[in-house]
């Protein structure tokens, strides 16, 4: 990896109060730590235990960071050093600290949503982190992922939204507690129809057409659902809703056997540029910001390798963050279009990525948000996603809304690490949602579900 290629944007205020950035804290604590040698697992942690010791020293934060402005931070560390054994705490917190597995298994469907997991590889970050190996296994479909997840080949994996809950839930399958480490990517899907329905761009001349999804359960499954609903077609009634892999989905438009398809991009921007498709329209204008894909992990994971996983989280953390930068938009395409990643054309990616794109329409459209990488997993999207499979009658009519969701998505988990690294978290995992102009309240889930005319529950 180049220097050209690392993240040096992370810019949050520094946990240890000083008011500046942590790449500033980084760069003046101790000798030589520039901010290449602080993504290192041991110079990680000894930035965490310094601001540990700072904090614990100095309570107040106005107080510490007077204390660090007349002083500066370097001295104020020597100063500390003569009455703390800072050397030896730092010493066994990175012994403690060491990945206990420094090879993992990492399973991915190629997709623009695995861009983080994908970027983490391409620049280098899980190495940084003490992890000398890590394989990214390119599998086609959800099926398959659950089942090498299920049977421990995959230490952690891409899935769609609505697997870990309903994998935990033991939905379609014996259960098995399935968590939420991160998000991958927000917004970033189109419903697209097949260019001989360019005419029939109202959904209420859609009676009939089969539409392709990735799986049955996932954010594109109710998303769709929920369009069609709103438009007064039956999604169980009226169309026909076909599960395919992502990579299959284009060549089955073009063969005529899809009318229609909801997927994660690359594939509603790739039918575009095979000429057989167009879009209709993104999904972040039916839920703004909706999560898509996430990394997730198995209980086993977690509990037995604890620093492998907290490595991999910062590893992909640092790299959703770069890919959320527009300016940095098309390096990740030019990284991640390879064959060893997403292998696709570099212009489809960018297209994807940088939010400026033909439509198929004869357009060319300027959306910058038409994908965003936000890793935060707000507990309150799980909620949604758990009323919709309800709504569906996919999930029992004694789900306990709430509780699944806080057992499967690590918000909690999410947040203090976040704030370990100097990144920003939100002050709560549950906001309230807009959905085609309908607002959701996460506290009453059921009610909600309730409210709609046409639902299967």
């Amino acid at each position: 990896m180049t220097e050209d290629h690392r993240p040096r944007r992370l810019r949050p205020d520094c946990a240890c109060g000083c008011r500046g950035a942590m790449g500033q804290h980084r760069d003046t604590l101790g000798p030589a730590m520039g901010a290449d040698a602080y993504e290192g697992t041991e110079n990680y942690v000894d930035r965490v235990v310094e601001t540990a010791v700072l904090n614990a020293m100095i309570p107040n934060p106005m107080q510490r960071r007077a204390f660090l402005q007349s002083v500066g931070a370097a001295t104020a560390l020597a100063a500390i050093a003569q009455m703390f054994p800072l050397g030896t705490a730092k010493a066994i917190a990175q012994e403690a600290a060491k990945p206990e597995k420094t090879k993992l298994n990492i399973g991915y469907v190629p997709i623009t949503c695995t861009v983080p997991l994908l970027l983490a590889h391409a620049m280098g970050e899980y190495g940084k982190e003490g992890l000398e190996s890590v394989n990214l296994s390119r599998t086609p479909g959800w099926a398959i992922v659950r089942d090498k997840l299920a049977a421990t080949e995959f230490d952690a994996t891409h899935l769609v939204l609505a697997m870990p809950l309903t994998m935990t839930m033991g939905v379609g399958g014996p259960a098995m507690r399935t968590y939420v480490s991160s998000v991958q990517n927000v917004n970033g899907n189109a419903i697209t129809l097949h260019v001989k329905h360019k005419d029939r761009r109202d959904p209420k001349d859609w009676k009939g057409f089969k539409f392709g999804i990735p799986h049955q359960h996932s954010m594109h499954a109710m998303l769709l659902r929920y369009y069609l609903a709103e438009h007064g077609l039956d999604p169980d009634k009226d169309v026909e809703l076909r599960v395919f892999p992502p990579p299959d989905s284009v060549a089955n438009m073009a063969a005529g056997n899809l009318d229609g398809m909801l997927f994660a991009e690359p594939w509603g921007q790739r039918a575009v540029f095979e000429g057989v498709g167009f879009l209709h329209m993104l999904t972040r204008d039916i839920f703004m910001d909706h999560p898509c894909c996430v990394v997730s992990v198995t209980d086993k994971f977690v509990s037995e390798a604890p620093n492998s996983y907290g490595a991999m989280f910062r590893a992909v953390v640092r790299a959703t963050e770069f890919a959320d930068k527009q300016e940095n938009r098309k390096k990740v395409a030019e990284l991640l279009a390879p064959a060893a990643y997403l292998n696709q054309p570099q212009t489809v990616l960018e297209q994807v990525l940088v939010g400026r794109y033909a439509d198929g329409l004869g357009q060319v459209v300027s959306e910058p948000n038409r994908i965003g990488f936000k890793p935060f997993p707000y507990t309150s999207t799980a909620v949604w996603l758990l009323t919709q499979l309800r709504r569906w009658d996919m999930v029992p009519k004694d789900v306990d809304y709430q509780a699944v969701a806080q057992q499967v998505f690590l918000a909690t988990d999410a947040a203090k690490r976040m704030k370990e690294m100097g990144l920003a978290a939100p002050a709560s995992a549950s906001i309230k949602h807009t959905i085609l102009g309908k607002v959701f309240d996460p506290s009453q889930p059921q009610a909600y579900v309730d409210s709609f005319a046409i639902r299967r529950a």
